[in-house]
């Protein structure tokens, strides 16, 4: 088997000290060597067909150019590529590479994963989750750099990055608010999580500020699924003031809101005007007219998660990620305006 070239051997074929070699395929020679010479190196390095030892330079320095990701689904929630994606393409920007394992829930997968991240002497690790709720890291991520990802450390520890679910929730109700309407509804996901906490305090808040007085007959515990979205608005639908619009705490609701109102005999958004959260890829062409949504903006926030890693003086606090609305056409002026 042939020998691999050395960083020696490029720079006998540049004409420059190693020293220069290093500097410029690391991409630190500004001012330190022209650029005429730096494409000198370039050139030989690529001849020569090298490539650097990275853990020759991970036992020097004690770090690898590599951030860890790991998670419970990442090969195969629906947002996970989003996440993943943001990370990876902040890690590349700066010259790191992403090493991303699903550990599928399984604990002990996940110290395994852990383990392994630690002994390739990664920056740091991203801890992240499929939805959003409150986590506790695992003991040996934290004797590096951990950060977690869609998720909230239980006890403030590390940085956490997650949507800012009360403004998305806030805004969502806005937008039915500024379109004349005042009857306004919401069917919640799963109340113990905090995007549930923070999307209805958002609707609470937006309520409160137009003057309007919460009515709790029109707050509807849902779970999440397209079931309860169904139900939730056989219910609502059937009250003897009825709203006129319905802020839904996912798409996964809004399109049973959609498929319960179509059977009442009632259209979007002529009889009633709806708006989701998320901005699901997989359920966006279900919905005839097009859905008005928050997008849950993933790659935004892993591509903040890597950026802390390899910022280690960020303080230990929560990182909220702007969530913008998607306006399509699913909201009208209610009847009568």
């Amino acid at each position: 088997m042939a020998q691999r070239p050395t960083m020696h051997d490029v720079a006998a074929a540049a004409g420059v000290s190693q020293a220069v070699v290093s500097i410029v395929l690391s991409g630190s020679y500004a001012g330190r060597a022209s650029e005429t010479t730096a494409q000198r190196v370039r050139d030989a390095a690529s001849e020569l067909d090298y490539r650097p030892n990275l853990q020759a330079k991970s036992l020097k320095t004690g770090v690898a150019e590599i951030i860890g990701l790991v998670g419970d689904e990442v090969a195969t929630a629906p947002f996970s590529g989003m996440l993943i994606k943001g990370a990876q393409d902040r890690a590349w920007q700066d010259r790191h590479m992403l090493m991303a394992i699903d550990t599928g829930g399984d604990d002990a997968l996940e110290r395994a994963a852990i383990e392994t991240m630690l002994s390739h002497r990664v920056r740091g690790v991203i801890y992240t989750a499929m939805y959003h709720r409150e986590v506790e890291v695992p003991a040996a991520a934290l004797t590096t750099r951990a950060v977690c990802l869609n998720a909230r450390e239980l006890e403030n520890r590390v940085p956490s990055v997650t949507p800012d679910e009360v403004t998305g929730g806030y805004d969502a109700t806005k937008v039915l608010l500024d379109a004349g309407h005042t009857r306004i509804a919401m069917i919640n996901i799963h109340d113990v999580l905090p995007a549930a906490r923070g999307r209805r305090e958002g609707y609470e808040r937006a309520l409160s500020e137009a003057g309007i007085e919460l009515d709790p007959a029109l707050v509807f515990r849902g779970e999440g699924i397209q079931r309860s979205g169904f139900e939730a608005v056989r219910h609502l639908m059937s009250l003897d003031a009825p709203p006129t619009a319905i802020f839904c705490g996912n798409d996964r609701s809004a399109l049973g809101a959609y498929q319960a109102l179509g059977e009442l005999g009632l259209r979007v958004p002529d009889d009633v005007s709806i708006v989701g959260f998320d901005d699901q890829d997989l359920l966006r062409d279900f919905f005839h007219p097009p859905l008005t949504t928050v997008r849950l903006p993933f790659a935004e926030m892993g591509d903040r998660a890597a950026a802390l890693v390899l910022d280690s003086d960020a303080p230990a606090e929560v990182h909220l990620v702007h969530c913008p609305v998607i306006h399509r056409q699913s909201v009208a002026p209610p009847k009568g305006r």
